[in-house]
């Protein structure tokens, strides 16, 4: 039995867009699967009432306590013992649920994670891995917020990070990594890039694709972008934005009929991000899942179904059997 926590508390949307992403994704998931809602107790289950009689597969836990967006994350997380956040990732580490989402607070959601579970032995700082469109296949960014200021080692650790989780949920047998840059050559690039260059050329981890620039994201050069977290989150933003002004302006200059068709309901679907789910955290010892604010049903059940990858796929206890055997990445 695999069981999932689900902040019912955390987005601009709650308790009803989570509610509803998770009764939609136990429709389409195993019979093994149970979700935890995690919020206010009466609010959670008069949106549950509101939607028929709740399958026996959820659960709510009563979360009296919210971190608001605004908050500051580390003094929240201190202080708001009987906050969803705080209250899910305590059943994760107990062993209670196996995987933890949230569409709430990200910084909150990151301390906590770090906090409660911990870093996984060898790993400097965890990452926030980012799904991004791209042909014929979308591609990992990491790190996309978590880290502003980054080491050449630090970026070492998000590369093998990436490269692993490629490997195990997104089904990359070998993927190729790349380091974010403004040039090819391996003399282009800031100080920290020039050194993360030649540590990602030594390195036996993962097979490293050299110096990708902003145009090579879209072509699908490589599984695994590697970022500090300042260029990440602008890279993440942008996406998400052109593939909005993408969608708003073919449904103002094209033909109504024409965007009816299935060829181009599948490329408005590949420009939603809701179609990628959240973005795992990864580095810690658990599976800690971060969702977009304004997350729909739909991206929610999508980050349901990336918790259940990521469980299946045991990709928490390989990332620290990839480190232990590895040692110091650097």
């Amino acid at each position: 039995m695999t069981r999932i926590a689900l902040d019912a508390s955390g987005g601009d949307f709650a308790p009803t867009n989570p509610v509803l992403g998770a009764l939609s994704a136990l429709e389409v998931l195993p019979e093994s699967c149970e979700i935890v809602l995690i919020g206010p107790r009466a609010e959670v289950e008069a949106e549950l009432r509101s939607q028929g009689e709740p399958p026996d597969r959820i659960s709510v836990v009563d979360a009296p306590e919210t971190i608001g967006m605004a908050e500051k994350p580390l003094s929240a997380v201190r202080s708001k013992k009987r906050s969803s956040i705080v209250l899910g990732l305590s059943m994760h580490k107990a062993g209670d649920v196996d995987a933890f989402i949230s569409a709430g607070n990200t910084g909150a959601v990151m301390a906590a994670s770090t906090l409660l579970l911990g870093l996984t032995d060898g790993v400097e700082r965890p990452a926030i891995g980012a799904i991004l469109p791209s042909v014929p296949d979308p591609v990992l960014l990491l790190d996309a917020g978590a880290n502003v200021d980054c080491s050449a080692e630090e970026l070492l650790g998000f590369a093998y990070l990436g490269a692993v989780y490629a490997r195990d949920v997104l089904r990359r047998p070998a993927p190729r990594v790349g380091l974010l840059n403004i040039g090819e050559e391996s003399e282009k690039g800031n100080a920290v890039a020039k050194e993360a260059h030649q540590l990602f050329r030594r390195s036996d981890h993962f097979t490293f694709a050299g110096n990708v620039e902003g145009s090579d994201i879209l072509v699908n050069k490589c599984d695994v972008i590697a970022c500090d977290g300042f260029v990440g989150n602008i890279v993440l933003k942008f996406y998400e934005s052109t593939g909005r002004i993408f969608a708003d302006l073919l449904k103002r200059e094209v033909d109504p009929a024409i965007l009816s068709g299935p060829g181009m309901g599948r490329v408005l679907r590949f420009l939603d991000y809701s179609e990628y789910g959240g973005a795992p955290l990864l580095g810690v010892r658990g599976i800690s899942i971060i969702c977009h604010g304004r997350s729909s049903p739909a991206a929610i059940k999508n980050a349901i179904r990336v918790a259940m990858q990521s469980v299946d796929s045991h990709l928490t206890q390989h990332i620290r059997d990839e480190f232990a055997e590895g040692g110091a990445v650097a």
